[in-house]
């Protein structure tokens, strides 16, 4: 194999922030679908569109601002789900259509000014930047940090949520925080694989690996596996055949899934 991929910083500074990306998705992913929120990272990845363009719209960091209204939007979502006569879910599809919405009005009121709206909505890896590296990085390990303080409680409200509550487990505090690491996560992941696909990073690797894993830990473990085999593999089907790798990134996870799911049925 031709390695000259290698030779250029924009595809290194790529590999760089696909792989730190792989792991912390992975890391979230796993609660992401054994907590059943797969539709909570689509709302909050296309919230992002409406932060992005807010950003724009009032000139400053589209990835500050992106930030900020995830991770309110976050908050909205487990404060209105706590009101038992709506599901789950109605809050998310109205923040969801709501937020992009809202991006395009912003979008559409800036007139003369271009945004990339199809880097932000489909992903651009390869026009990371060093201080795109850098922002990642750092928010990565505020994610790592945090989900390691809360491990145990959101381990014990994933897989026994009344007793956690018995327990003395503040449930609504550990559901707002993990839903403010999704936002961060998918703010993260943005430039990757963009906000329209960004859920199935969160979602897809560990769908793919739940029918196999014996227990918690191999299940992370080939989630980070899956993920980050998807994501390098992905990469390089992007350079060489020159299509973008928010796209090939998902199309290989979305097609590994199959191929083990179709493997599991038989099973």
């Amino acid at each position: 194999m031709n390695l000259e991929i290698f030779r250029y910083a924009f595809m290194q500074r790529a590999f760089t922030a696909g792989f730190i990306i792989s792991i912390v998705s992975s890391v979230i992913g796993v609660f992401v679908v054994l907590k059943g929120l797969s539709f909570a990272g689509v709302g909050i990845s296309h919230a992002a569109f409406g932060g992005v363009a807010l950003g724009y719209f009032l000139g400053i960091n589209p990835t500050l601002s992106a930030i900020v209204f995830c991770l309110f939007v976050a908050a909205i979502i487990v404060y209105i789900q706590r009101n038992e006569k709506l599901k789950s879910d109605v809050p998310i599809g109205i923040i969801f259509a709501a937020s992009m919405g809202l991006g395009a009005v912003l979008i559409s009121l800036m007139k003369g000014y271009n945004v990339d709206l199809f880097g932000y909505l489909f992903g651009n890896i390869l026009s990371v930047t060093h201080s795109d590296i850098v922002n990642i990085i750092f928010l990565s390990l505020i994610i790592i940090a945090i989900f390691l303080i809360i491990f145990k409680q959101l381990y014990y409200t994933t897989f026994d949520r009344q007793m956690a509550k018995v327990a003395g487990v503040n449930v609504v505090l550990i559901d707002t925080v993990f839903m403010m690491l999704i936002a961060l996560t998918v703010v993260i992941s943005i430039k990757v694989v963009g906000i329209i696909l960004v859920s199935a990073l969160l979602v897809t690797p560990a769908a793919t690996i739940i029918p196999w894993a014996k227990n918690f830990k191999q299940l992370t473990f080939l989630t980070m596996i899956t993920s980050l085999f998807s994501v390098i593999t992905g990469l390089f089907l992007s350079y060489y055949l020159n299509i973008p790798s928010g796209g090939a990134i998902v199309l290989l996870t979305t097609l590994i899934f199959f191929v083990s799911f179709g493997f599991a049925y038989k099973k």
